[in-house]
C-alpha cells in the first residue's frame, strides 16, 4: 500500500518541488523586505559602502566556510565527501531555516546526504553535531572577548557541549546506526545473498578539527558584523570586545532557541539585552538597533546570493563532484 501511494506521488514530484521552494522564496523575501525597511527608514550619515560590501563578502565567506566544515563532520563519522559538494548543499538548504519551524534546512541536509548514500542516523548525527560545536565555539568566543559576562554559566554550559562530542557519547550513537543500516540490508538482501553482517561505524579523536572549524566561522561572523558597524561609524579597539561578545551570546541563542525562522527576533533581542548589560548600546549610541537590523539584511542577501550562485553551480555541473 505504501509503495503505491508512493508510485502516485512520483508524477508530483517536479511541483512538489516548485512548492517547496515557492514557501522558502516567499518566507526570505518577506525577512529581506522587512529589515530592509528597517535600514531604509532609518536617516543614515557617513554610511561606509566599502565596509558594508565587505561585510557582505565576510559573510558569504563564512557560510561557504560553514559548509565545508559540514563535510569534514561528514569525514569525521567516516563518510567522507567532496568540499564542493558539502559547500553546494549547504548554501542550497541553507535558506530554508526562514520557513516557521527552524528545522527545513537541516532536513534538505540529511535527505541530500542519503541521496550520496549516506545512512540516515549518520546523516541526522552531522546536522546534530554541527549546531553542538557551533554552540560550544560561539561561547568559547564570548569567553575570550568578555570573560566576566555569566562566567560560571558560560564554562558550565561550554563542559557539557564539549563533553557531549566526546567519542564516548558519540561511538553509542554511531553504533546504533551501524545496526540500521545492518536492518536495511537485511530486508533488501534476496534468499541467496549472503547474510550482511552489521557495518561498524565508530569514531576514535575528538572532532577537534571540526570544532577548529566552528570556530574560525564565528570570527567570520563576528568580523562581519564588525564591519557592519565599521559601515556606520568608526571603533576603537576597547569597542571590540564587548561587541564581538555581544554578537557571540545573541548568534547562539538565537541558533538554539526552537521555532525561531532563522533566529530572527531572538538574535535582536538578545542582542539588545546583552548589549545593553556590557555596555555596547552605549558605545555606538543611536546606531547600534542600526547595526543589528542592517547586518540582519547582509547576511540574509548572503544567504540568499550564496543559494543562487550554488544552485547555478549544479546545473551547470550536473555530474557528482
Amino acid at each position: 500500500m505504501k509503495s503505491n501511494f508512493l508510485s502516485r506521488l512520483t508524477p508530483l514530484k517536479p511541483y512538489l518541488r516548485w512548492l517547496v521552494w515557492g514557501g522558502v522564496s516567499f518566507f526570505l523575501v518577506k525577512t529581506l523586505h522587512t529589515h530592509w525597511q528597517t535600514v531604509v527608514n532609518t536617516e543614515i550619515s557617513g554610511f561606509n559602502w566599502g565596509y558594508a560590501i565587505l561585510a557582505f563578502l565576510v559573510t558569504l565567506l563564512a557560510h561557504c566556510w560553514t559548509g565545508w566544515v559540514w563535510g569534514l563532520i561528514l569525514r569525521y563519522l567516516n563518510y567522507p565527501v567532496s568540499g564542493v559538494w558539502s559547500i553546494r548543499v549547504y548554501l542550497q538548504t541553507n535558506i530554508a531555516k526562514y520557513v516557521p519551524g527552524n528545522v527545513w534546512h537541516f532536513y534538505g541536509r540529511v535527505r541530500a546526504a542519503q541521496q550520496f548514500d549516506i545512512p540516515l542516523p549518520v546523516a541526522t548525527l552531522s546536522v546534530l553535531l554541527e549546531p553542538l560545536l557551533m554552540l560550544a565555539a560561539a561561547l568559547l568566543l564570548a569567553l575570550f572577548t568578555y570573560p566576566q559576562a555569566n562566567l560560571f554559566l558560560q564554562l558550565l554550559i561550554l563542559g557539557v557541549v564539549l563533553l557531549g562530542v566526546h567519542p564516548v557519547c558519540l561511538n553509542p550513537l554511531l553504533h546504533w546506526a551501524g545496526k540500521l543500516k545492518g536492518r536495511k540490508n537485511w530486508a533488501q538482501q534476496t534468499p541467496d545473498s549472503p547474510t550482511p553482517q552489521p557495518e561498524s561505524i565508530s569514531v576514535k579523536s575528538y572532532p577537534l578539527l571540526p570544532f577548529l572549524g566552528e570556530c574560525f566561522f564565528l570570527l567570520l561572523r563576528g568580523s562581519g558584523f564588525l564591519l557592519t558597524v565599521l559601515a556606520l561609524q568608526p571603533l576603537t579597539w576597547e569597542q571590540i570586545p564587548p561587541l564581538v561578545s555581544t554578537f557571540s551570546l545573541a548568534w547562539l541563542l538565537g541558533l538554539v532557541v526552537p521555532g525561531s525562522p532563522g533566529g530572527i527576533g531572538v538574535f535582536e533581542t538578545t542582542a539588545i539585552a546583552f548589549g545593553s548589560a556590557q555596555g555596547a548600546i552605549a558605545l555606538l549610541q543611536g546606531n547600534f538597533f542600526l547595526s543589528i537590523a542592517l547586518y540582519r539584511l547582509i547576511s540574509t542577501l548572503a544567504e540568499a546570493i550564496g543559494a543562487f550562485l550554488a544552485t547555478v553551480k549544479e546545473k551547470s555541473r550536473p555530474q557528482h563532484d
